[in-house]
């Protein structure tokens, strides 16, 4: 079977990060990619030089065409960069009730550019994120989302994961992916974490610069992932090895020359 998957999030010209990328990452991994475009951005793998909103009344149309006709099984959101398109968002998805929800907080780009709104993080926590089946924050993100400072050891990064957990849904099985690259040293411990089960997922840094859109493509992964499997440990570890093979194998593409995009069909190009 076929699942379909839907990726609403930002457009990078590049096509290491956002829409491009979670379209490659879904089709890579055997789903039918569907897309919404919640912001324009001017892009490459150095510098972010501009950001466009798309209207939340086209967002809302966007989206509810797509849904009237096409069975989505799993969606994954990605950057939706002003208040107004993620309360949108929210709305339509609380109507429309898909499966899965992933989302990927972004809030800023690899190249330090902020790409959310500091007043759609309210938003995001209170709307969208009791949405969820799975949230992916980083360190970085979960400090925002938290309002505390970023954690700085796995110690911290249970607790972390606790409180990240206790803004989902209470009354169903939903995780939290909280990703430890930050952490300083070699090991990329990510846990994920149930609110019962806390599992780690341990991982070694890989020595590239090509980590444009690393966050994107896991949640895409995820999103792809869950339908097939049922199961969010077993999508998780999936999706965590396809990333870093996408990353161990990115040198085989010359794109840019700042942080370069991961290689997302490095299973199927020779």
């Amino acid at each position: 079977m076929i699942f379909n998957t839907l990726t609403i999030a930002g457009v990078d010209p590049s096509g290491g990060a956002g829409i491009l990328a979670d379209v490659k990452t879904m089709s890579a991994l055997g789903t039918y990619a569907c897309a919404v475009v919640a912001a324009l951005t001017a892009q490459n793998t150095r510098a972010v030089t501009g950001v466009q909103p798309v209207t939340p009344d086209f967002v809302r149309q966007q989206i509810d065409t797509l849904f009237e006709d096409v069975h989505i099984d799993s969606v994954k959101i990605g950057m939706l960069g002003h208040e107004p398109v993620t309360r949108m968002v929210a709305e339509r998805l609380a109507y429309w009730m898909p499966d899965h929800i992933v989302i990927d907080p972004v809030m800023v780009a690899k190249s330090g550019d902020v790409l959310l709104d500091k007043t759609a993080i309210s938003t995001l926590r209170e709307a969208l994120i009791p949405l969820a089946t799975v949230i992916t924050p980083n360190l970085p993100e979960a400090g925002v989302l938290l309002g505390e400072q970023e954690a700085d050891s796995l110690k911290q990064m249970y607790r972390v994961a606790e409180r990240l957990r206790k803004l989902m849904d209470h009354h169903r099985t939903v995780w939290v992916l909280l990703k430890g690259g930050h952490l300083p040293g070699n090991d990329t411990v990510d846990l994920l974490t149930d609110g019962d089960r806390m599992i780690e997922l341990p991982g070694k840094r890989i020595d590239t610069p090509n980590t444009h859109g690393t966050g994107c493509t896991l949640s895409a992964a995820l999103c792809a992932l869950i339908p097939g499997t049922g199961d969010v440990p077993q999508a998780a570890r999936l999706a965590k090895a396809y990333i870093e093979t996408a990353i161990a194998r990115s040198g085989e593409l010359n794109v840019g020359h700042g942080h370069g995009p991961v290689h997302h069909f490095h299973a199927l190009w020779s």
